[in-house]
């Protein structure tokens, strides 16, 4: 494991906010469990703790404590689709904290196929938060410069690195019902 990922995973420990490659654009991330870093990501993006976060694992088993375990028929769904670009808004353990889930009883949760992504939550042994590098209503970065000039030096960290080919955030999916809430 290279030595920025074991950096980025010790600023997420801390509390600190970082920038990452994903799938598409470039993300923000904290650690979900840290109440105080994420209420600040949110504040960085100008975003509402109502509307709720993605959480993405290098493995299902990181996604668990924040999950109901779905049926084996919803499993194969997301065995079928993961790791890989597609988000699922699955329903949420009740200890699950407000600051992540929103005004839902759900949470979107992913397992990444983006290698440099993957490697950072198994750097930080879990889950990590993950939204779009921008300010709310403006494009998500696809650079480390875009988030330089969206976020200045409120960073900890942006580990560089390339975005994956996809041109559109994740697509994603309810996995009660399949349906699609955003297109890829």
């Amino acid at each position: 494991m290279s030595f920025k990922l074991r950096l980025a995973a010790s600023h997420l420990r801390r509390g600190g906010i970082i920038a990452y490659p994903t799938e598409a654009v470039y993300g923000l991330g904290c650690n979900p469990q840290d109440r105080r870093a994420v209420l600040h990501l949110l504040s960085l993006k100008g975003r509402p703790v109502s509307k709720g976060l993605i959480l993405i694992a290098a493995k299902f088993s990181q996604l668990m404590p924040y999950i109901e375990e779905p049926t084996p028929r919803q499993k194969a769904m997301l065995e079928q689709s993961w790791p890989g670009p597609v988000t699922w808004v699955i329903p949420a353990r009740s200890s699950t904290p407000d600051w992540l889930r929103g005004a839902h009883s759900t949470l979107a949760v992913r397992v990444t196929a983006h290698p440099q992504a993957a490697a950072l939550c198994e750097a930080f042994g879990g889950a990590v938060v993950s939204t779009s590098a921008n300010p709310a209503g403006l494009p998500p970065a696809r650079s480390p410069l875009a988030v330089r000039q969206y976020f200045g030096e409120r960073l900890e960290m942006i580990v560089h690195g390339k975005t994956g080919p996809s041109r559109n955030p994740t697509e994603i999916r309810r996995l009660t019902d399949g349906r699609v809430l955003r297109p890829a």
